[in-house]
C-alpha cells in the first residue's frame, strides 16, 4: 500500500498501485479484510479485466484500470447510486486534464462519453459485509476495435486519440481520486438529489429518443429524466416507463 501519495490526494483514502493482476475488482475482493477505510486500486495491467454482464474488457498498455474499494458503502440501494457519483468525478476529471478539447457527457447508467464515442465504463460489485468496489476503466491511449463491442453499441474512443491528451493512469488517478471524495462528501452528506440533478446536466441524449434493451425486451421512448432512484424514465407510446437496469441504444 503506498504511502507516498500525490499532492491533492484526499484524506482517508488509501492507494495500491500494482504492476499486474487478474483484475482490479478481484484483487478488491482479495484485499478487503485488510482495509480499514476507502482505498483506490490500480492496475498497469490486467490479465482478465472484465465489464458488464461478465463481458472481457480490454486493457492495452497505456490504458486506465482501477477499482475503488467502500468498506462501508449503505444498503444496496444507496450503495446502486454511487455509479452517478463516479460519473460525476469522472467527468470532472475529464475536464481538468482535457479543458475545451473535447465534449465530455454521462450515458446512463454507467459510461462516460466522449465526442459521442464511449471513453469510460463503469461496473459496480457488491463485496462481503455491506462493502462496494467501483470498477472503472478508461481508454487513456487507446480504443479497442469496432468488433469488440455489441453492434449497435457505442464505438469506443481514447482520449488521446481525440483530445490529444497524452495522460498516465497514475497521473489520471491523481486528479479522479480528489474528484471523486468532492462528489461522495457530497453524496453522503445532502443524499442523491444534488448528484441526480448535476448528472442530468451532463446527461447525453436528455430529451431525445433512446432504445433500452432488458432481458425480454426493447423498450423505445423518449428520455426525459431519471428519477429519485437512479432508475432510467421514458416516455413510451403507452405511458412514462421507470427502468432499473438496461442497456441503452441511441
Amino acid at each position: 500500500m503506498s504511502t507516498d501519495l500525490p499532492q491533492g490526494w484526499p484524506d482517508g483514502y488509501a492507494q495500491i498501485v500494482l504492476d499486474e493482476t487478474d483484475s482490479t475488482l478481484d484483487e478488491a475482493r482479495r484485499r478487503l479484510p485488510e482495509l480499514s477505510g476507502p482505498a483506490w486500486i490500480l492496475a498497469k495491467h490486467q490479465t482478465a479485466a472484465r465489464g458488464r454482464r461478465g463481458r472481457t474488457w480490454q486493457h492495452p498498455p497505456g490504458n486506465f484500470a482501477a477499482t475503488l474499494v467502500l468498506p462501508q458503502a449503505g444498503e444496496p440501494a444507496q450503495a446502486a447510486l454511487r455509479s452517478f457519483v463516479t460519473a460525476l468525478a469522472l467527468h470532472d476529471a475529464f475536464l481538468a486534464r482535457c479543458g475545451t478539447k473535447g465534449v465530455f457527457q454521462l450515458k446512463w447508467p454507467n459510461d462516460v462519453l466522449l465526442n459521442g464515442g464511449k471513453v469510460a465504463g463503469i461496473l459496480l460489485e457488491g463485496l462481503p459485509g455491506g462493502a462496494l468496489a467501483i470498477g472503472i476503466g478508461i481508454n487513456l491511449a487507446q480504443a479497442p476495435g469496432a468488433d469488440a463491442v455489441e453492434q449497435g453499441a457505442v464505438p469506443p474512443v481514447s482520449l488521446a486519440q481525440e483530445t490529444q491528451a497524452l495522460v498516465s493512469p497514475t497521473s489520471f488517478l491523481a486528479t479522479l481520486a480528489p474528484a471523486y471524495a468532492k462528489w461522495e462528501t457530497q453524496f453522503t452528506t445532502y443524499g442523491f438529489a444534488p448528484i441526480r440533478s448535476a448528472w442530468l446536466m451532463r446527461a447525453a441524449r436528455l430529451g431525445d429518443t433512446i432504445t433500452a434493451r432488458l432481458p425480454n425486451e426493447a423498450v423505445t421512448g423518449r428520455f426525459d429524466t431519471v428519477d429519485e432512484a437512479g432508475y432510467l424514465v421514458l416516455n413510451t407510446a403507452q405511458g412514462s416507463r421507470a427502468i432499473a437496469a438496461a442497456e441503452v441504444f441511441f
